[in-house]
C-alpha cells in the first residue's frame, strides 16, 4: 500500500452504479475508509445498498451522505455531476477533496468547480475499468485491479493542493489500480479514440443490423459471429451514462469521428478496387496493436478473479 490505511475516516459516494458500488467494496475490503456512505436518487437503489451492506450509512440525501466527508466521490453520469454537487455543496466540509468517476473531465471539472465551496480540494478523475453491467448488484472489489485511474488536478502548486492530489492517489492505489496525472483536454481527446468512438461504432453496428429487413433480428442473435457478439456487449452499456458522455464530450468526438469518417472511405475504396495491400498492411499495423494492449494486460475490461455478485 502507498501510506497507512485506513487513508480517509469517511467516504462519501454518490451515486451507486457499477462504479460507485465497486469503489464501496474495494474501500471496505482494503480498509482504505473507515466509514463509508452512500447516497443515490433511486429509492430502490437505496433500498438495495442497504440490503447489499455496502455502506455504514445510506443517506437519504446528497448533503448528509457528505456531511463530515474527507473524500467525496461523484459516481454519476456526468451530466448529473454539477447538479449533484450544487445540493451537497454547503454540507461540505473545508478540506474535503471531492472528485468524481466520469470518462469525461473538462466538462466535468468546470462543472464541479463552479459548484463546491473555495475551501474544498477539487481533483477530477477518471477510472479506465468497467463492464456493461450497472446498478448496486454490478460492483466487485477487483473492478480496478490492474486498471489505470486518471487524474486531472488543477494547475496549482500550493502544498495542501498538491497533497489532496496524492491522498487521492493513494487511496486508488490502495484499491490496486494504477495512477496516472493528465492535462484535461488531453484526456478527453485520449478517451474519445480509446473509447468514446469504439462504443459509438458499436451503438451504430447493432443497431444497424436490428433495422436491416433482408435478416432477421432472431438471425442476427443466432448466428453472431465472435466480432459481432463483442460490439454487443459494448452496445449493452449504460445508455444515459453514455448519452451524457457524447454530448459532453461532443468536441473530441466529433474531431476522432471525422478522422475515422475519412479513413473509413479510404479503406471502402481499396475493397472496391481490389487493393490487397493495402487491406494487408493495415490489418498488420492493427494486429500489433491487439498484441501490444494483451503485453499491457489490459485485455479485458472485466478481469476474472472469481468474485461473487451481490444478491
Amino acid at each position: 500500500m502507498a501510506a497507512d490505511l485506513p487513508l480517509f475516516e469517511r467516504l462519501a459516494i454518490i451515486g451507486c452504479g457499477l462504479i460507485g458500488s465497486s469503489i464501496a467494496h474495494g474501500a471496505r475490503a482494503t480498509g482504505a475508509a473507515r466509514q463509508i456512505a452512500i447516497y443515490d436518487a433511486s429509492p430502490e437503489a437505496r433500498a438495495r445498498i442497504a440490503e447489499l451492506g455496502l455502506a455504514d450509512e445510506v443517506s437519504e440525501t446528497a448533503a448528509q451522505a457528505v456531511t463530515g466527508a474527507d473524500l467525496v466521490v461523484f459516481a454519476t453520469p456526468v451530466r448529473a455531476i454539477g447538479e449533484a454537487a450544487r445540493a451537497c455543496a454547503t454540507a461540505l466540509k473545508p478540506g474535503a477533496i471531492v472528485t468524481d468517476v466520469g470518462s469525461v473531465k473538462a466538462a466535468v471539472a468546470e462543472a464541479l468547480t463552479e459548484a463546491v465551496p473555495d475551501s474544498v480540494f477539487v481533483v477530477p478523475g477518471h477510472p479506465i475499468a468497467g463492464t456493461e453491467q450497472s446498478g448496486p448488484d454490478a460492483g466487485f472489489a477487483e473492478l480496478f485491479h490492474r486498471r489505470w485511474v486518471i487524474l486531472t488536478p488543477q494547475a496549482r502548486e500550493d502544498d495542501a493542493y498538491l497533497e489532496a492530489v496524492q491522498r487521492l492517489a493513494d487511496f486508488w492505489t490502495a484499491l490496486g489500480a494504477e495512477v496516472e496525472r493528465m492535462d484535461e483536454k488531453h484526456h478527453d481527446l485520449v478517451l474519445a479514440v480509446t473509447s468514446h468512438l469504439p462504443h459509438l461504432i458499436a451503438y451504430n453496428i447493432v443497431g444497424t443490423a436490428a433495422d436491416m429487413e433482408e435478416v432477421t433480428r432472431a438471425e442476427v442473435m443466432k448466428y453472431s459471429a465472435g466480432g459481432f457478439r463483442d460490439f454487443t456487449r459494448i452496445a449493452a452499456s449504460d445508455p444515459t451514462m453514455w448519452r451524457d458522455i457524447f454530448l459532453t464530450n461532443k468536441d473530441a468526438v466529433l474531431e476522432i469521428l471525422g478522422r475515422f469518417t475519412e479513413d473509413l472511405q479510404a479503406l471502402s475504396r481499396a475493397i472496391r478496387w481490389g487493393e490487397g495491400d493495402k487491406l494487408y498492411d493495415l490489418f498488420s499495423r492493427t494486429r500489433e496493436i491487439r498484441r501490444g494492449v494483451i503485453a499491457a494486460g489490459q485485455e479485458s475490461a472485466e478481469p476474472d478473479f472469481g468474485r461473487k455478485r451481490g444478491g
